[in-house]
């Protein structure tokens, strides 16, 4: 394949090069005969992956608490400010870190002989910044400034995770099982969206925002108990991991901007994530000033935000193939945009459940859709590099709009903030959509590379 072959000549596709957690012993990834395997729905199939299972079973509660506490600091800066702009900030702090660190991260990752250890470490530092979240709340020691600091220290660790996160997700199934894999994974997140933030509303109205740290406190610990119990082979070095970082982070871009169908696919997501995305971290004013709504009008909106994701993400990971994702990617695009026109343009409550859970709907189809081809063709000694410049976009960008677009809605307006935003997005859109089928045919030789080396 063309974009391979620029950055790394010796390596294809993601299978040309076999790694030890791709052919993982059969009893703990792939039990029972290939044959009954292969004749199984793929989003059946993929949970007979043992990594795999007791990686979602610790995972899925532990993103449910994440969103609980996400909804429980963003009420917080709103109650502890009443400023968009203070909102946006502690969002920011949040997301930003990602846009220097995920680079770094992803060649560290790439480096890194056990990438399960460094996904360990990354969450018992996560699990001590919601204690001391919680510690501080219920010492009355809070203030908006103390709420910044440890936001950042999440942003800071969440490069780490998530560049180990995707090794660790890609070495837990067999190469056949990756898109259904990460489709389920989105499925299960998104999921959590909903759930989350719907119990995040609840535990504010009936205790305070405290509790909502402490649930992401418990929800840590169950997903460490689960890490501990699975065993991924460690990978072997080459020698081409001896060079500086800087070096290896160059090769990523290069690699991902020769790409085809990666670099058009990135771009899109890159403008919606600054322009669009950033209604998600900015809620609270909604909920607030728009909808007059209080902190339930917020936990109403999240969830409505993770039903339409879980619906993308579930009719996804159902489809169970990447064949045509790149067509529902520029969808995915379109829908969010739109969606969010008419979001920023009603003053209904109910309306705006409706289109804000078609928003999430977008986002979810045009960055599962993305994710889910990039994994599939990226090349393994690239992955997790170029994932990490995924995660800098999908996580990272959305910090710079929640704080331009927060501090200009502090002075014109949410629903004219977000209006001007979608358009802009929108024109960039069309330019992406014109290519449509050349993306396409990148991805549709890609895997039909992928498959004739399987073949021979």
């Amino acid at each position: 394949m063309k974009p391979a072959s620029q950055a790394e000549p010796a390596t294809t596709t993601a299978a040309a090069t076999t790694t030890p957690q791709q052919v993982a012993p059969p009893a703990p990834n792939a039990p029972g005969d290939s044959a009954q395997i292969d004749a199984r729905h793929p989003a059946l199939r993929v949970w007979r992956n043992r990594n795999y299972l007791l990686f979602e079973a610790g995972w899925t509660p532990q993103s449910i608490s994440t969103w609980i506490q996400r909804v429980g600091v963003l009420w917080l800066a709103w109650e502890l400010t009443h400023s968009n702009a203070w909102v946006g900030a502690v969002a920011a702090a949040d997301l930003a870190p990602m846009i220097v660190l995920a680079p770094v991260a992803g060649a560290m990752a790439d480096r890194a002989r056990d990438a399960m250890r460094l996904l360990r470490l990354t969450k018992v530092l996560m699990l001590l910044q919601a204690i001391a979240l919680a510690a501080l709340m219920y010492a009355g020691m809070m203030t908006i400034e103390l709420l910044l600091l440890l936001s950042v220290v999440t942003g800071v660790i969440h490069p780490y995770s998530s560049a180990a996160r995707q090794i660790v997700v890609a070495s837990s199934v067999v190469r056949e099982d990756f898109a259904p894999a990460i489709a389920l994974d989105s499925a299960l997140f998104q999921a959590s969206r909903f759930i989350g933030p719907a119990l995040a509303a609840v535990m504010i109205a009936m205790w305070d925002v405290a509790s909502t740290f402490l649930a992401h406190v418990v929800g840590s610990a169950i997903l460490l108990g689960t890490l501990m119990a699975m065993r991924i082979p460690p990978r072997e070095r080459s020698n081409k991991l001896r060079r500086s970082l800087m070096i290896e982070i160059a090769d990523s871009v290069r690699y991902t901007r020769g790409h085809g169908a990666i670099w058009p696919l990135f771009l899109m997501l890159a403008v919606t994530s600054i322009m669009v995305r950033p209604v998600q971290e900015l809620l609270p004013g909604f909920a607030s000033n728009v909808f007059n709504a209080g902190p339930q009008g917020l936990g109403w909106l999240a969830s409505s935000m993770g039903i339409g994701a879980t619906l993308s993400a579930t009719w996804i990971a159902l489809r169970g193939r990447v064949e045509g994702l790149s067509t529902w990617a520029i969808t995915g695009g379109l829908i969010l945009i739109a969606a969010t026109l008419g979001f920023a343009s009603t003053d209904s409550l109910w309306l705006g459940l409706v289109l804000i859970g078609f928003a999430a709907f977008g986002i979810n189809t045009m960055s599962t859709s993305i994710q889910t081809i990039t994994q599939s063709v990226v090349s393994d000694g690239m992955r997790g590099r170029v994932m990490s410049l995924y995660s800098l976009i999908f996580r990272g960008l959305p910090a710079i709009g929640a704080v331009v677009l927060g501090t200009l809605a502090d002075r014109v307006g949410l629903q004219t903030t977000f209006t001007l935003a979608a358009v802009m997005a929108l024109v960039v859109w069309a330019l992406v959509a014109l290519k449509w089928r050349v993306i396409a045919g990148v991805v549709r030789r890609e895997l039909q590379s992928y498959t004739a080396e399987r073949k021979s």
